[in-house]
């Protein structure tokens, strides 16, 4: 008689709660694909939901960035997105939100808009397949969810933050036209900043980091930022915006992008670029946290306001081609500092919340 091969996951039941479950796997649709979970991150947006501040996920399989290995093909499935074949055992990363093709802003070719990108993720685990989050020992990639091979050279430790902070700051400063010789001003040195400063340098930009944490400011530093701006020194907003004019040759930054998630943040942004530059917001992802805002300012300085949510799917291939292209270049996997025990899921994020670490990562059992 054989077993029933079982699997675990986290489910948060409640803000602030987790809970440690178990399901049989079941067999992938045809075109998805049941993968095996060798690593999933703690990003800022899981500790959104685990805080409550999400506007309408409150319960959830946890997690969404991650890499593993193929564990088994649903019908059909032969090859990743790329055309590349794929067979059991090979390491793959898939984006975490699907594109239906068919929905409103799909059919407008605004795929990281999908109206169902989250139809999957915000399910029960108690619906088949279960394993809708990436917080578990198996994860269900549905036949939407775009999915690409690692590089061989690219560890699991780098592969992991591929889908997400790579690719949303990637596809946010294409649509920010960033140019070989502009200035770019970064607010916020953690996982998605020192992603920036890579992504800038390869494009040709010059790169001023803002934060107020010493080791993400190091780690900015080693990853190419030519000039810091530590928040410990010039305190307030006034003071940051007048140093970064005083960089960027009096006038300000080209582009600025924000990736703190802290509201105020926003409000700056728009006095750190110069009149007729480009603003990107990443990294406010809360609807209903709000901060004074002056929007003469911003019409009269003509910036350019460019929210990003996601991405175009197939950038995914395109960051890790970029992870295998560059992986002596940038200390990548100094963005993945620390690990922790698939089991010990509550100080991963507890830790990830008092900026302990930069970037936890859940290490799953063999």
């Amino acid at each position: 008689m054989t077993t029933q091969e079982q699997g675990r996951l986290i489910f948060l039941a409640e803000p602030g709660k987790t809970e440690y479950l178990t399901f049989d796997l079941a067999e992938p649709e045809p075109g998805g694909i049941l993968a095996k979970v060798t690593r999933a991150n703690v990003c800022g947006s899981e500790l959104h939901i685990w805080k409550g501040l999400h506007p309408t996920v409150k319960q959830c399989v946890m997690g969404h960035e991650m890499v593993g290995r193929v564990h088994t093909l649903g019908a059909g499935v032969e090859t990743d997105f790329n055309g590349e074949p794929l067979a059991v055992g090979d390491r793959i990363a898939a984006t975490y939100f699907q594109t239906c093709r068919k929905c409103r802003a799909c059919r407008r070719g605004q795929f990281n808009l999908c109206e169902n990108a989250y139809k999957f993720w915000m399910q029960s685990p108690r619906n088949a397949p279960h394993f809708h989050g990436t917080f578990g020992t198996h994860y269900a990639i549905h036949p939407d969810q775009y999915v690409y091979k690692v590089p061989d050279g690219v560890s699991d430790q780098v592969a992991s933050f591929a889908n997400c902070a790579l690719a949303q700051v990637y596809f946010g400063l294409g649509l920010a036209e960033l140019q070989a010789g502009e200035t770019l001003v970064i607010q916020g040195a953690g996982g998605l900043g020192l992603s920036a400063i890579a992504v800038a340098r390869e494009r040709g930009a010059r790169v001023i980091a803002i934060d107020g944490v010493g080791y993400r400011l190091e780690a900015a530093e080693a990853f190419g930022a030519h000039e810091i701006v530590d928040m410990r020194e010039h305190e307030t907003p006034q003071a940051r915006a007048e140093r970064v004019a005083y960089l960027a040759e009096g006038w300000g930054a080209d582009v600025g992008i924000e990736l703190t998630g802290v509201p105020a943040a926003f409000s700056e942004g728009i006095s750190l670029v110069r009149p007729g530059g480009r603003y990107v917001s990443i990294g406010n992802v809360s609807p209903g946290l709000t901060t004074e805002f002056d929007p003469g300012a911003l019409t009269r300085r003509a910036v350019r306001i460019i929210p990003v949510v996601r991405y175009q799917p197939w950038y995914l291939a395109r960051v890790l081609r970029l992870l295998s292209e560059t992986a002596g270049r940038y200390p990548w996997a100094s963005l993945v500092d620390t690990d922790f025990p698939f089991e010990q899921v509550d100080d991963a994020l507890e830790k990830s919340e008092r900026r302990e670490v930069r970037r936890a990562s859940l290490v799953m059992p063999d």
